[in-house]
């Protein structure tokens, strides 16, 4: 069966072509045709260590003998030493353990609308920023400023407002128009191009936010748990948040994610206000007690900061050879190479010759590899993508 026969199952909500992937090997992923990928894409920075990772294995095996699901009525243990690790390991105070990245959004808006609300009940507006992106459920897809993602799920939710990253003067403007309980930023966007906020920026949203009672969120879905050099994306900004979502790597490779709160923000939840009834598996959360352990060594995340160093490094030579590279920007293994063109030619050729890519906004293609990449899985992947480089280049003098 080829792979148009395979897209008649599904709602048409994925472009997807070629045989489907049957098992991952490290860095590689494999397809049914026997054919090796090197993934740079990680599972959309899910697979943070790679495909099978034998401590992920044995971890998975170990906690499937003994439990599977358990309500959230009761206490588990993998539930309550992941918890306590995610606290060790930030600035938060208390933890809240969902299933996703947007159910994280979701719930930090709940929060801060609620711990907002004690003061006065208008204060329930929402800032977050163009091209960022938090989701797809209606919180989430509110707070997410791209049109594309809107047209045709109209009327979004009220009271959510949009500024321009990095814009200080453009962000105050639109600050002083409403009584806000919430402000939603991504230290870096991936999803709209890998776009860095300034420390500036943050340091004007941290001392308006607490000047004015608002909550501070960074999403770090994308950009946190390691794939930057640091744990979290806040450190590198020595700037603490209120509220901080997490998820993407966070279960290891399934569903999981978290909402870190401050024991201020907590206060204002009691129970019956949020819940969940797959959230903080047992089986995922203890892959993330597994993950979170490895991902947190200082030897592990320095040697992510020179892994991202050497691809950054390479792919700013192979943009003096060819000018279809606009721009290379990033941090740790979150890059963005900003094109010249559209990459939808770009990445179905990386495919084509064994190298997994993504696509982002505004013309950028995302480098993600599993945060275990080795020297020669960079060399491996820029060679194939100089090749491509040439295959554009030949194309664009025709």
């Amino acid at each position: 069966m080829n792979s148009s026969n395979y897209n008649d199952y599904f709602v048409p909500t994925f472009s997807r072509t070629g045989s489907p992937m049957v098992r991952g090997e490290g860095m590689y992923l494999v397809d049914a045709d026997g054919k090796r990928y090197l993934d740079f894409g990680s599972g959309i920075a899910v697979s943070a260590l790679g495909h099978s990772h034998p401590r992920l294995v044995s971890v998975l095996k170990d906690q499937g003998d003994k439990l599977l699901h358990l309500s959230n009525l009761y206490f588990s243990q993998p539930q309550i030493d992941l918890a306590r690790m995610l606290i060790e390991h930030s600035f938060g105070k208390k933890v809240f353990l969902c299933n996703s990245g947007t159910e994280a959004i979701e719930g930090a808006i709940k929060f801060s609308r609620k711990w907002a609300s004690k003061t006065a009940q208008d204060k329930y507006h929402v800032l977050s920023f163009y091209k960022g992106f938090h989701g797809r459920t209606y919180g989430a897809l509110s707070a997410t400023a791209q049109q594309q993602f809107h047209d045709g799920f109209g009327p979004l939710l009220e009271g959510f407002h949009y500024a321009t990253l990095n814009d200080v003067a453009a962000t105050k403007a639109v600050l002083d128009k409403n009584n806000f309980s919430t402000i939603i930023v991504e230290p870096i966007q991936g999803e709209g191009g890998v776009n860095i906020a300034t420390p500036e920026f943050l340091s004007f949203l941290r001392e308006y936010s607490r000047e004015h009672g608002i909550a501070l969120v960074f999403d770090e879905v994308q950009c946190g748990m390691g794939r930057t050099g640091k744990l979290w994306c806040y450190e590198h900004y020595g700037i603490t948040p209120d509220i901080l979502t997490a998820a993407k790597p966070l279960g290891g490779g399934l569903p999981l994610g978290a909402i870190l709160c401050t024991e201020q923000i907590a206060s204002a939840i009691s129970p019956g206000n949020h819940g969940t009834t797959f959230g903080g598996n047992p089986l995922a959360c203890a892959l993330g007690c597994e993950l979170l352990s490895i991902v947190s060594e200082p030897a592990f995340l320095e040697k992510v900061t020179r892994s991202g160093e050497t691809i950054r490094a390479k792919l700013w030579a192979l943009a003096k050879e060819f000018p279809v590279i606009r721009d290379v920007r990033g941090n740790g293994l979150l890059i963005g190479v900003e094109m010249a063109v559209d990459p939808k030619a770009i990445i179905p050729l990386c495919k084509e010759k064994g190298l997994l890519l993504i696509k982002a906004e505004h013309n950028t293609v995302r480098f993600m590899p599993p945060l275990i990449v080795e020297q020669a899985d960079i060399d491996a992947a820029l060679a194939i993508f100089e090749d491509v480089m040439k295959i554009i280049a030949k194309e664009q003098h025709k």
